[in-house]
């Protein structure tokens, strides 16, 4: 069965890691995951059954972001990390001091 990662945030969901999974293709894997772990399916999946956007997965080391298709083939050996990114925030205005690679609050 292909082995399911998870990054630290959702991690919080899964009982144990690696959770093995079964499944042809990302999308059957997934429906997989879920019959395990249901609450697991409205942080990875929109209501459309896609990827959310801030979703991104990787299966042997191959990337499928929300854009992408969960049609990908999935094999018995295959590794496969579910990453959720975090947005937000703001940006500190930095300005460059005149000596070079240091920068200053401005």
């Amino acid at each position: 069965m292909a082995r399911m990662f998870f990054t630290q945030h959702l991690r919080r969901l899964v009982p144990h890691e690696p959770i093995e999974v079964g499944g042809a293709t990302l999308r059957a894997a997934l429906d997989d995951l879920f019959r395990q772990l249901p609450a697991l399916r409205s942080y990875v999946l929109d209501d459309q059954g896609r990827l959310r956007q801030h979703v991104c997965v990787f299966v042997d080391g191959e990337r499928i972001d929300f854009s992408g298709t969960l049609d990908c083939k999935v094999s018995p050996e295959s590794e496969i990390y579910v990453m959720q990114a975090l947005s937000g925030g703001s940006i500190w205005p930095i300005a460059l001091s005149p000596a070079p690679g240091k920068a200053s609050l401005s």
